[in-house]
């Protein structure tokens, strides 16, 4: 009772108006007073056309539809979206910061008030705020984009995301209220990243009929010229209402960014050599290594950099198709993961150069499981309705992906292992391959939309060969790709899923069991399970960081212990080939943000060098 009465007391001293930001569960960095993020250069020089590279194709400019492939630039996607990707055409009430956990900080709203019940929050408008046709972000446009963006005529995700906000009502021409179904933690927050768009956008069409129509939103940029699959620009717009802004000082110095796509990554390589790109984040350490080289690297027109980062990267694995029977053993899903031989990857194909991913919350320090249970950790599985269930499939040591030592023995061990509990399961070699009681044999297809990602799978491939297990992989075109995974239609994926700094809501889109019937969710895997979805309840419900990350422990370690995922391997630096003409801050690129955001948003063109 006594902690009931406090956490209420602590409700009621919540101030009435938050107008500068908002931390969850702590005190923001930034004061009220803040001029610009410490990670950025608030004096950048602003010019230049910059011009990246892109990999597959585009049919779309709507990026919130589930049909189609958007073009990047965008930062959304129908297939869900993350705090620490920025889009150029799209602002939202609150943006985030990149070196706190979770904290959000007024862009469209510059007030930002959260009823003492919890059970609504209310935004208030910047009256500056204007769409790239010049007209103002009003709060009419703002329900217009929440309630379309929830509706079916977008994609899953934001549906998922926002499942306990009951509607938006306009109280004002610039005042707008979200009200909850209940109390949730974070949903005053999450929502704050709604993106915003006017409601002219598309002239009256249906909304899931809007493909080649430019959006009319009220971002730092503006769609210019576009040759579908192939190329498409944005203009920085020289009426951008919050240049100015602290949350937007030193950002966004680009007069135009470009992107040309390619069919694969070998042809975006060869045009940076030649100088039709500035820059190039480079994701083959082969490549990298061996064929960064030439004329231009050696006179420094182009340069090299290993940005080293400790990045929160989440789970990069295999994800299982669970809805098939044959996955749905854990046995067997040990076992593939035993044939994954991580260390002889590192040695001979990535130079030492990648990490094994051992969490879903890889690089956090605090929400990535111990070998030890805590006490913090303890008195919620106490407190499960699923206890039971907990108990009897978290036996034993906290599992961390095998190492084979890069050794001919290490690997003979696992597979070893591997086979013992594909018999267990069920599984017998007969007729030269794995096969079920029924005679039918294990084959395993992944459907891959780059030539790179077969070279990591090779070596895996040969390694379930000699369990019997045969694996094919296909190189299949990325909006093909897309589709498949978003029907399910696959055996195993390439999946990457948590990573958030300050995990809530986007869990129940990752690991709910609703969303593993959802077409177009990112439970690839369909994780189906009642401990999850309770576990799930806990962190998005917690109150402060403290039990957030206890909760967040708790469900790493059952999700380990499930093999839901094969854990593959995360970079610990990003590889950036760029022009000379191309600068960064000087501060440390913070944790929560990506190279190729930071390069879009915070980089900038020196006028003096050509």
């Amino acid at each position: 009772m006594r902690g009931w009465l406090l956490w209420m007391l602590a409700l009621l001293a919540l101030p009435s108006w938050a107008a500068h930001g908002l931390g969850m569960g702590y005190e923001p960095k930034y004061p009220a007073s803040f001029t610009h993020f410490d990670y950025v250069n608030p004096n950048a020089p602003k010019g230049g056309d910059l011009t990246l590279s892109a990999a597959g194709s585009f049919d779309k400019l709507n990026p919130f539809t589930l049909r189609g492939v958007p073009p990047v630039g965008m930062g959304y996607s129908a297939n869900g979206f993350v705090f620490s990707e920025y889009g150029l055409l799209f602002d939202s009430l609150t943006t985030p910061s990149e070196d706190e956990p979770f904290s959000q900080y007024g862009l469209l709203a510059e007030d930002i008030q959260l009823a003492p019940d919890r059970l609504s929050v209310t935004f208030r408008l910047n009256p500056k705020a204007r769409f790239s046709d010049g007209s103002p972000v009003l709060a009419k446009d703002v329900k217009y984009s929440f309630d379309t963006l929830r509706s079916k005529a977008a994609g899953p995700t934001f549906r998922s995301y926002w499942a306990d906000i009951k509607e938006a009502v306009v109280t004002g021409e610039r005042t707008i209220r979200f009200d909850f179904v209940r109390q949730n933690a974070e949903l005053h927050m999450i929502i704050g990243g709604l993106p915003v768009f006017s409601s002219a956008w598309g002239k009256g069409k249906p909304f899931d009929q809007i493909v080649t129509e430019a959006p009319i939103a009220s971002g730092p940029y503006m769609v210019d010229r576009v040759d579908f699959g192939k190329f498409i620009s944005y203009r920085r717009r020289p009426d951008y209402w919050a240049a100015n802004l602290p949350v937007r000082k030193g950002m966004f110095n680009y007069d135009t960014v470009s992107y040309q796509y390619f069919k694969d990554s070998l042809g975006e390589e060869e045009s940076l050599k030649a100088g039709a790109l500035d820059a190039m984040e480079e994701r083959s350490i082969i490549a990298w290594v061996r064929r960064y080289k030439g004329r231009r690297f050696d006179s420094g027109e182009l340069v090299k950099e290993e940005i080293a980062h400790r990045r929160f990267t989440g789970m990069q694995g295999l994800a299982p198709n669970l809805r098939q029977p044959r996955f749905a053993d854990m046995r067997v899903r040990r076992a593939l993961a035993l044939a994954f031989d991580f260390d002889w990857l590192n040695a001979h194909l990535f130079y030492g150069r990648r990490g094994r991913t051992q969490s879903y919350f890889q690089n956090s320090d605090d929400l990535m499981a111990q070998p030890e249970v805590s006490p913090e950790e303890q008195a919620l599985i106490d407190k499960l309705k699923t206890r039971q269930r907990y108990l009897d499939n978290t036996k034993g040591e906290l599992p961390r992906p095998d190492s084979s030592g890069d050794t001919a023995e290490g690997l003979r061990r696992n597979l070893v292992k591997a086979q013992e509990l594909l018999k267990e399961a069920g599984w017998t070699y007969r007729d030269g391959a794995l096969r079920d009681k029924a005679g039918t044999p294990f084959v395993i297809t992944i459907d891959i939309a780059d030539r790179s990602s077969g070279v990591v799978l090779a070596p895996y491939a040969r390694n379930l060969g000699k369990l019997g297990i045969r694996l094919d992989y296909r190189l299949r075109d990325p909006s093909l790709l897309k589709k498949k995974l978003d029907d399910f239609d696959f055996d195993m994926a390439i999946s990457l899923v948590g990573g958030s700094s300050s995990p809530g809501n986007e869990l129940y889109d990752d690991f709910g069991s609703k969303s593993a019937s959802e077409k177009g969710s990112q439970n690839l895997s369909g994780i189906s399970d009642p401990v999850v979805d309770e576990i799930v309840e806990v962190i998005v419900n917690s109150h402060d960081r403290a039990s957030l990350a206890a909760a967040a422990r708790l469900l790493d370690r059952y999700l380990l212990h499930q093999h839901y995922m094969t854990p593959m391997y995360y970079g610990k630096q990003y590889f950036i080939a760029h022009k000379r003409k191309l600068h960064r801050p000087d501060a440390p690129l913070p944790q929560r943000l990506l190279a190729g955001s930071a390069m879009l948003t915070m980089w900038w063109i020196d006028p003096s060098v050509k």
